[in-house]
């Protein structure tokens, strides 16, 4: 029998990479950069609901997302956990475009209309808030 021992990546090396190497190499378009690697990540995993985006932030480590408003054209939904509290009390302004990215790409492939998405950081409370919007009007062909 094999011993099949989960491998467990340190929160200490994720920010190192995260919020300290990835900012310094791209500088000013860190935003910019991480928002498009975000909509990357989410064609290379394409999901079909937002539970299996949440259970996606669950397995990369993301923190923990659910969903607190639903509207007509429109998610509200909120990142938090042990992980989103430390990186943001450690940072100086962490970065959540890469999940803000994948929100909307995954949100843009559901709907078949275009979409975007944008965060509210509350350092307060130790969470982040995603705002995804998608237009039923500019629909998305083949």
């Amino acid at each position: 029998m094999e011993n099949k021992e989960q491998s467990v990546v340190p929160v200490f090396a994720y920010e190192l990479l995260r919020d300290i190497l990835i900012p310094e190499l791209l500088g000013g378009d860190t935003h910019e950069i991480s928002y498009w690697a975000g909509k990357h990540i989410a064609r290379r995993f394409p999901l079909l609901s937002v539970d299996e985006a949440i259970e996606f932030f669950k397995e990369a480590g993301w923190g923990h997302l659910h969903i607190v408003h639903e509207k007509k054209n429109e998610f509200r939904l909120e990142l938090s956990g042990d992980i989103v509290e430390r990186r943001l009390v450690m940072g100086s302004d962490p970065s959540f475009r890469l999940e803000a990215g994948f929100l909307a790409e995954q949100v843009q492939s559901m709907k078949q209309a275009t979409a975007e998405a944008f965060e509210e950081v509350n350092k307060k409370q130790g969470k982040v808030t995603f705002v995804v919007r998608w237009d039923h009007k500019a629909i998305l062909t083949d």
